[in-house]
């Protein structure tokens, strides 16, 4: 019998080999939510029982790649100022795993003064000093701590729950669970800057066993359109390109009813939105709409292209006044504002180990928080301005954070351009704001800024917090692959709702 005389049953089952069945034996709730999507409505007749009252519509991820110091940012410790180049305690490294620490390293300091600032008379760095007025409409969380003390798996592991690959993104959880508020848009978008993408690279904002539809759309800043091939080729009409996509949708139709993939699905619905994003998207990604005034706020140049951004080594030619960042934060805001659920911004060049030129805690530092700094306070202040705020979710932080110690497998001295910090999991700051998280301060460190002192929040935790507050009950929300009903938060109960910094 051939393939044309099979009957449609029969070919599901031959295109059917055994690693499929039991990768798509969990899809019928994802060709649901699909299904739905496609329709603009929900099939369901109630809500899901994983769905929670909500207090953030849309969530503004800011990861600065390659993690920030908080010694030198958030953690004033006048007690390792006192220990300044002596050598580590013994009890600081016995057991211990460094990526790069050999030895008996020297104490590092904060490289910059501090100051107190707002109503909880918090301490922040100097190179901060526009972050500090807003610093009441923050939760300064300095008690995170994470497992992963490697890059690439700290990533994965801080953005889709596992540090291995092949897992969804957080955003693509939150698409799956709550889709967009605007059909015209991705609901998950992500923008990058620093010349870079991070170390585990697209990896973090793809759709891992979710349909592919759920995956993060990167947005560029090169200077090009703002989404590779979403312009029609020379010479076609938008009525051109409609009835090429109506005989392509008639044709994945009739191979879905033969086959019945749900990527067959997937395929559809990424086309028609193609389609109505060539109208939505370059008015939506045009910052030069904004006025004067909110440029100027943000930092922000429209049209600006970095030369950065295309280096072999970007590090080396980062400026103070680079208004990449700037740029995306403008563009997020725009973005959530029109109905796009979650929008990532990754920053690379936060990897300070100076050990080579443009990554020392000393020099590239202050100029990584220069390009943020005016931005991110910016993002805030607006957010706050329009209204949006209460129901945007916005997270700032790394992957981990740096050793109160100073690297010392390249240099045993304190050499000027050359002063870094190693990876370090055990504990570090991020902060958040906005969609019904209660600014101030959560958590401490020890007196040198090396262990948790109180309140510890684990990545796990984060990841339950930010789902609960977008409207999705953290352990209750899954999706069954592979015989697993897998989650974000991972198979345990370990992680938690930190209910102390809610409203």
């Amino acid at each position: 019998m051939t393939n044309e005389q099979l009957p449609p049953g029969l070919e599901s089952v031959r295109a059917t080999t055994r690693r499929h069945f039991f990768g798509q034996a969990g899809l019928g709730l994802g060709a649901i939510a699909l299904s739905s999507l496609l329709n603009g409505e929900s099939t369901a007749a109630t809500e899901p029982a994983w769905k929670i009252p909500a207090k953030a519509k849309s969530i503004i991820y800011l990861h600065m790649a390659g993690s920030p110091s908080q010694v030198d940012l958030f953690e004033h410790k006048p007690d390792l100022q006192r220990l300044h180049n002596t050598e580590c305690p013994q009890e600081y490294l016995e057991g211990k795993r460094f990526a790069f620490i050999k030895g008996v390293p020297k104490m590092l300091g904060a490289q910059f003064p501090y100051k107190q600032y707002g109503e909880a008379g918090q301490w922040v760095s100097d190179l901060l000093p526009n972050l500090t007025t807003i610093l009441d409409d923050i939760c300064v969380i300095r008690s995170v701590h994470t497992d992963q003390f490697n890059h690439a798996p700290a990533q994965l592991f801080m953005h889709t729950g596992n540090s291995l690959l092949g897992y969804p993104a957080m955003g693509s959880w939150v698409t799956y669970g709550l889709g967009s508020e605007n059909e015209n848009l991705p609901g998950f978008v992500v923008l990058s800057s620093g010349g870079k993408t991070p170390s585990a690279g697209k990896s973090l904002w793809g759709s891992g066993f979710l349909p592919t539809v759920y995956q993060g759309v990167q947005c560029r800043t090169d200077g090009g359109d703002p989404i590779l091939f979403l312009s029609d080729p020379p010479g076609m009409s938008r009525a051109a390109r409609r009835k090429t996509l109506d005989a392509l949708a008639d044709l994945n139709q009739f191979q879905h009813q033969r086959v019945g993939d749900p990527e067959t699905m997937t395929r559809i619905a990424q086309y028609e939105l193609a389609f109505r994003m060539q109208l939505s998207v370059p008015e939506v990604m045009d910052i030069g709409r904004e006025t004067k005034e909110t440029l100027e706020m943000y930092g922000a140049q429209p049209g600006y292209v970095s030369e950065a951004e295309s280096a072999a080594d970007p590090r080396v030619l980062y400026k103070g006044d680079d208004p990449t960042f700037a740029n995306n934060c403008l563009l997020a805001r725009r973005l959530v504002e029109s109905g796009v659920r979650f929008v990532q911004l990754y920053d690379w060049g936060w990897d300070h180990h100076g050990s080579s030129p443009g990554e020392s805690i000393d020099e590239t530092l202050p100029i990584k928080c220069r390009q943020i700094d005016r931005a991110v306070t910016a993002l805030i202040t607006d957010l706050k301005q329009r209204g949006l705020l209460d129901e945007t979710l916005v997270i700032w932080g790394g992957e981990f954070g740096r050793t109160p110690m100073m690297q010392n497998n390249k240099n045993t001295e304190l050499v000027k351009g050359f002063i870094g910090r190693d990876h370090h999991p055990y504990a570090f700051t991020m902060w958040m704001a906005g969609g019904g998280i209660k600014p101030g301060v959560f958590g401490s460190t020890d007196d040198i800024g090396y262990y948790i002192a109180e309140n510890p929040v684990s990545v796990r935790d984060l990841q339950s917090t930010i789902l609960h507050q977008i409207g999705i009950d953290p352990h209750r929300f899954s999706f069954p692959y592979q015989g697993l009903n897998q989650r974000l938060i991972g198979p345990t109960e370990e992680g938690r709702v930190v209910h102390e910094i809610l409203a």
